[in-house]
């Protein structure tokens, strides 16, 4: 009840003084908010780092049916299989059950014309799975993906990317038009956003109506996305052997030679061994990047000296952002102290301008007979209630801050309960701190003194 009756009298003191209140509350309300703003940013800011390293293609491997390396056997590669028939949709969900397989997309490639009326653009048509926007972290400026319902019915939708709609469709919506592929009528159902400038001049369609318009059965290339970015190359030394064995390429040589489903020179290179090459080739998207543009040796030279190339992309990129989130985490920090510091500082000079001014009246109660703790209290309570408000004020504050802060340097921003709770708890924290000490000295006024005060 003393709890009650001190908050009240609160209310009442601030409601006599509101614009002193409100300007006392304001470095409370800043200090607050950068602590709502740090932990919004900072709670976005580790997702993020996740996603961009992902979106990077640290943690992508592309496996392509068929195996040729020009010049590999001036290092040793076998490189005798050419194209190959043996990439299907079983190798995939073969794939898909290793251990760390976040995701698996089945494709199949096609380069040809893609018309919207007299507009012609040559490019190139992927079939690919649902998964596949999931694992390059694809946004939709139009549209949406296709589902699984349109790759299990064969249906004849398409996405463009940015490059090929505005060739086909340039200033106008392209959604729910159609462009004709290979013959063949598809509806666009959306216009993917993404960074790769390869991908944003390719259409997507679902891999199995590609399948069907070319009269195949097999794939040409499988893409897996690992759960964690870093473990692509582990994940790589699991599909070499799972394949290996399920395209039978540990039978002899003559006997693999004579199967069908492959094309081109199918004997062993020298430097083999005796074993019969790979019919697939699988690489890391980081090993990929990497080694593009070089002559085999080189590329062959590299690879050998960096076999986790993927994991020292992944600590370098998580280390520079996690270091510019360290920085922003450690600016906002130094502004959120000094505000509840300041403001602190003015709650305390408040409350001891309160004290001098209501002197009479704390010998009016004690004269009446308040005990020592009562007094404290309702200053204490009053102290307190000023600084809550201006916690909620900067929780508030805190919110639109973060928002604005995570539009402006497209960053997601998340403020977990326990950010609410802490910023609502630091705020009560500094009213009792900086208020204690001008309660304590009104409790200890002499009543005789306090009373004769003018």
């Amino acid at each position: 009840m003393r709890v009650i009756a001190s908050f009240q009298l609160a209310v009442q003191a601030l409601r006599r003084h509101q614009l002193r209140a409100g300007l006392t509350m304001l470095g409370i309300t800043i200090g607050v908010a950068a602590v709502i703003t740090i932990v919004a940013l900072g709670t976005g800011a580790q997702q993020t780092v996740s996603d961009q390293i992902q979106s990077a293609g640290t943690n992508l491997i592309q496996i392509r049916a068929g195996n040729y390396t020009r010049g590999g056997e001036s290092v040793n590669i076998a490189s005798g299989l050419g194209s190959a028939t043996t990439l299907t949709e079983a190798d995939a969900e073969a794939v898909g059950r290793i251990a760390g397989v976040k995701y698996v997309a089945a494709g199949v490639r096609l380069r040809g014309w893609v018309a919207n009326g007299a507009r012609r653009y040559y490019t190139q048509i992927l079939g690919a799975d649902v998964p596949y926007a999931a694992m390059y972290q694809w946004s939709f400026s139009r549209g949406k993906f296709f589902s699984r319902e349109d790759v299990a019915g064969y249906a004849p939708v398409a996405v463009l990317g940015t490059s090929v709609r505005e060739r086909l469709f340039a200033g106008v919506n392209p959604v729910g038009s159609e462009v004709e592929i290979h013959g063949q009528k598809f509806r666009v159902i959306g216009v993917t956003s993404t960074g790769d400038e390869d991908q944003s001049e390719m259409v997507f369609v679902p891999y199995t109506t590609l399948q069907r318009l070319l009269g195949i059965n097999y794939l040409h290339l499988v893409t897996v996305s690992a759960k964690e970015a870093g473990q692509a190359s582990g994940i790589v030394d699991q599909i070499v052997p799972l394949l290996r064995q399920r395209h039978h390429l540990t039978d002899s040589a003559a006997a693999r030679a004579r199967q069908p489903g492959l094309l081109g020179n199918q004997m062993p290179n020298s430097g083999t061994g005796g074993l019969v090459p790979d019919d697939f080739t699988v690489k890391t998207q980081a090993a990929e990047a990497l080694t593009r543009g070089l002559y085999t040796s080189v590329a062959a030279f590299v690879l050998a000296n960096m076999p986790k190339v993927d994991q020292i992309n992944l600590q370098e990129m998580a280390g520079t952002l996690n270091r510019a989130s360290a920085t922003m985490t450690a600016l906002l920090a130094a502004i959120a102290a000094i505000s509840l510091i300041v403001g602190g500082i003015g709650i305390m000079n408040i409350m001891m301008v309160a004290v001098t001014e209501r002197t009479r009246e704390i010998g009016i109660r004690r004269a009446v007979g308040a005990k020592q703790r009562d007094v404290m209290l309702q200053f204490l309570v009053e102290a307190v209630t000023l600084s809550l408000c201006g916690g909620l004020a900067g929780i508030v504050l805190g919110f639109a801050a973060s928002l604005v802060v995570a539009r402006i340097l497209e960053w997601p921003a998340e403020a977990p309960a326990w950010g609410i709770a802490l910023g609502f708890g630091i705020a009560g924290f500094v009213g009792v701190l900086f208020g204690y000490y001008p309660a304590r000295k009104a409790s200890t006024l002499p009543p005789i003194d306090a009373l004769r005060y003018e």
